[in-house]
């Protein structure tokens, strides 16, 4: 019987971008579970829902969007002057500069409780929240300025009593709004492929839900930990999620020894077990295809997302948005 505990999160990220490339300049998005609920960018200037059980929102509070919408656009400008500063102090004067910010909270099993805020630059960790010391980490010497002075004024408490109590309200409102949906299981479609036979061979799972999956190898029906990597979770366009575990050895040992891909899933009563041997090897053509195929997608998703994940590697009748830090400008400007 396989067993995964009770998890549901609540993350918002925001990304601002130098001018002149095909990219908003300013975008926000917010996940339940991973899945995407709301968007917003500087090119439609307002905040929609991107599932149909967020629109549950209208019915208590009509005038929810109009806000949303409104805090945006005042951020985006305090996010324009952010950029601006940090190109600034890297002493740089053009050429594309991104400034992000990511915030959420989490609760597991119905209790534990946990909540993260960090910023990054040009793809790179700039500074964090420390919960635990009400503290900044400043992860350049450029970001020593900044973790001064946002100590001085005192805003990790603010922070922390949202990301501990007012995030994991909303989290459990939406999950109440989402239920059928959250709670629904869909089991993964698990296929095995090389691009050809000296190629690294692929285990893909896709369209499962919910996010949650265990993606393991065998070699000769015992567990194998080397030559195996693990990719991100990524989110498919019809809220469901795709991963993928690339087994790396030599077309010899393929032959020689009985590799096994194991998937677990709550969807699925019991493990899904595909034999290497029964792999397809796909022709050069049709790998090509496959891969402009799947770097396709890969924008698409981003696009859909509506932000430069590249960095990630982690009032009280509206969800928390800059403006609500209690700070001077309106955001916590570096």
């Amino acid at each position: 019987v396989l067993f995964f505990s009770t998890s549901h999160s609540l993350q918002y990220v925001y990304t601002a971008v130098t001018p002149g490339i095909n990219f908003p300049e300013f975008t926000t998005v917010g996940l339940v579970d991973g899945g995407q609920i709301d968007y917003y960018d500087s090119n439609i200037k307002k905040a929609i829902p991107k599932t149909e059980w967020m629109k549950k929102v209208d019915a208590a509070d009509p005038d929810y969007w109009t806000r949303q919408s409104q805090i945006a656009q005042g951020t985006q400008e305090n996010f324009k002057v952010s950029v601006g500063t940090l190109m600034q102090r890297f002493n740089q004067t053009d050429g594309v500069h991104t400034v992000q910010w990511m915030y959420g909270c989490e609760l597991h099993d119905g209790e534990t409780r946990r909540g993260y805020m960090q910023y990054g630059y040009d793809g790179e960790d700039f500074i964090s929240l420390d919960l635990k010391t009400l503290t900044w980490t400043a992860a350049s010497q450029k970001a020593v300025i900044t973790k001064q002075n946002w100590e001085q004024k005192d805003w990790a408490l603010q922070f922390k009593d949202y990301l501990e109590n007012e995030c994991i309200n909303w989290l459990q409102k939406y999950v109440e709004y989402s239920r059928s949906s959250l709670e629904r299981k869909v089991s993964p479609k698990v296929d095995l492929f090389q691009k050809d036979s000296s190629s690294p061979v692929v285990c893909h799972a896709t369209g499962f839900f919910p996010k949650a999956v265990m993606i393991s190898w065998q070699k000769n029906g015992e567990d194998l930990h080397e030559d195996v990597e693990l990719r991100e979770t990524l989110p498919n366009q019809d809220g469901t999620f795709q991963k993928r575990s690339v087994l790396t050895v030599s077309p010899e040992k393929l032959k020689k020894n009985e590799y096994t891909c194991v998937v677990q899933h709550s969807g699925l009563e019991r493990e899904m077990k595909l034999q290497v041997s029964d792999r397809r090897v796909l022709s050069g053509s049709v790998g090509i295809i496959l891969g402009v195929v799947v770097a396709v997608l890969q924008l698409v998703l981003i696009g859909c997302v509506g932000v430069l994940l590249i960095w990630m590697k982690k009032q009280k009748k509206q969800i928390m948005k800059p403006g609500d830090t209690g700070s001077d400008d309106g955001h916590t400007s570096p």
